[in-house]
């Protein structure tokens, strides 16, 4: 029976669909021209090309907030949510400052080169619904306020503004709030547009990405000058302001995957990789087991001379010979929505082949139960908690594996697994035990210690008053 697309405004709680569309009876169109033409409209949004997510509810379940902007909205998820009402001003004053830069380019001329932008800034983001609720003027409109801030933002950090004019925004917590907005996955624009704004109006000397990583990637654990210079990569590939913190962070893995094609692997080599970290203890247990826990020379940092640890990344956590070999990671105000955001760009990113923060994530979240865990390691220099008792460290790592769901290829797997076969061996397995039952404090320790001695006591007389019965 032939049927028609027609506009529903039905409430959303009364529809029999999205509240978009419905089929309803008519006579002018067959169930095939109909569908028909929304497979036709499925073709301009190729799930490939999506590169800004709205981040799925598994992850967000366990803190919601850590993807949400608390001062500023860029881009289309957050535009019309009047908490950010107050930033529309400053984002227009930095319009007015962009627009100084090349004089002989008007408003109308940005917007045309927007224009000729739109339909593959339209494919980046994945939330088509949201997309519908902007006509194309309003969506021109947002692209250029958003990227006229964006960019002047950055410059006013690098205090490339013009003569006689100072800083829009001063206030120290006004730019700690930014910086943070601007790295969450649902608050990004297309990198294309702040590469086309900043190339418009730049100086002979600027360079948009040295000015993006110099800003955004210190905020990382052990990522150095020398680290965001060997970041380079295609410009033209960076997909937006997250992913270039991504690509900082990842740069310099010892155990470097490919990045361009994901091996084929066998079904059991993924049934294994998951398997290995669901049988990884905590550090405290495998401190009972016998296995030592050490971080990785941070000297570069001092002297930024090149040694053994200037080639270490956060990634390279190391098992030798009893001996767990971890870099220092220093726990501050914002580490996790950082973390949060890359694993949910991990997560969502069909390109994404090896996933170093989702796999490092899961790896702490396994090493690390409770406050003791992160005692353990802060007292061997592994963790430095910037912010507070060490059950709020545990708590964020406990919470960061929520949702999350391992690479097929986990890049730990050998690390566990030879962390798993130690502590499988029958003596490490006893002296895991008496450790934990008979040494796991001290005063149960000395306890311990005085039994064992007035036991050797009790025999030595034993043997003595059987000699002198002789």
């Amino acid at each position: 029976m032939p049927y028609e697309i027609e506009n529903d405004r039905t409430p959303l709680n009364e529809a029999t669909t999205n509240g978009q569309d419905r089929l309803v009876l008519q006579t002018n169109k067959s169930a095939k021209e109909i569908f028909d033409e929304r497979f036709k409209d499925l073709n301009k949004w190729s799930t490939k090309s999506c590169t800004i997510f709205k981040v799925n509810a598994g992850l967000r379940r366990s803190n919601s907030d850590a993807y949400t902007p608390l001062l500023i909205s860029i881009g289309p998820y957050h535009k019309k949510n009047p908490q950010f009402c107050s930033m529309e001003n400053y984002k227009l004053r930095y319009l007015q400052r962009f627009l100084q830069r090349n004089k002989e380019i008007d408003v109308e001329s940005y917007i045309r080169e927007l224009e000729k932008l739109k339909d593959e800034v339209l494919k980046c983001y994945d939330d088509k619904g949201e997309l519908g609720s902007y006509t194309s003027s309003q969506f021109l409109e947002m692209l250029l306020l958003d990227g006229c801030f964006v960019v002047e933002y950055l410059r006013e950090v690098f205090k490339i503004f013009p003569e006689r004019e100072d800083k829009i925004i001063n206030a120290d917590w006004m730019v700690n709030l930014i910086d943070r907005d601007l790295l969450l996955l649902e608050n990004q624009l297309p990198f294309l547009v702040l590469t086309k704004l900043h190339d418009m109006t730049k100086y002979p000397t600027e360079s948009f990405i040295k000015m993006v990583k110099y800003n955004f990637c210190g905020s990382l654990p052990r990522v150095t000058p020398k680290f965001l210079n060997e970041a380079n990569g295609n410009v033209k590939a960076i997909k937006h302001l997250l992913q270039v913190v991504h690509m900082c962070g990842t740069c310099r893995p010892e155990k470097h995957y490919s990045l361009t094609f994901e091996p084929e692997l066998e079904p059991q080599i993924i049934k294994d990789a998951n398997l290995w970290h669901d049988l990884m203890r905590s550090a405290t247990e495998l401190d009972e087991a016998g296995i030592n826990f050490s971080k990785v020379s941070e000297i570069y940092r001092m002297l930024g001379e090149d040694n053994e640890g200037d080639s270490t990344s956060l990634f390279d956590i190391k098992y030798v010979n009893g001996r767990m070999k971890i870099p220092c990671f220093e726990v501050v105000n914002g580490t996790e929505t950082v973390l949060r955001n890359l694993v949910a760009y991990e997560q969502h990113s069909s390109d994404v082949y090896t996933k170093y923060f989702t796999d490092y994530v899961i790896f702490m979240d396994r090493l690390i139960n409770s406050a003791e865990d992160v005692k353990l390691l802060r007292l061997k220099g592994i963790i430095r908690n910037r912010i507070g008792d060490d059950s709020d460290v545990a708590s964020i790592f406990n919470k960061l594996g929520d949702g999350v769901i391992p690479s097929s290829n986990f890049y730990y797997k050998e690390e566990c697994k030879k962390v798993v076969e130690h502590c499988n061996k029958r003596w490490n397995r006893r002296m895991a035990n008496l450790r934990h039952n008979y040494f796991n404090g001290p005063w149960v320790g000395l306890s311990t210690a005085a039994a064992v001695f007035l036991l050797a006591l009790t025999l030595m007389q034993t043997v003595l008053t059987f000699i002198s019965t002789l």
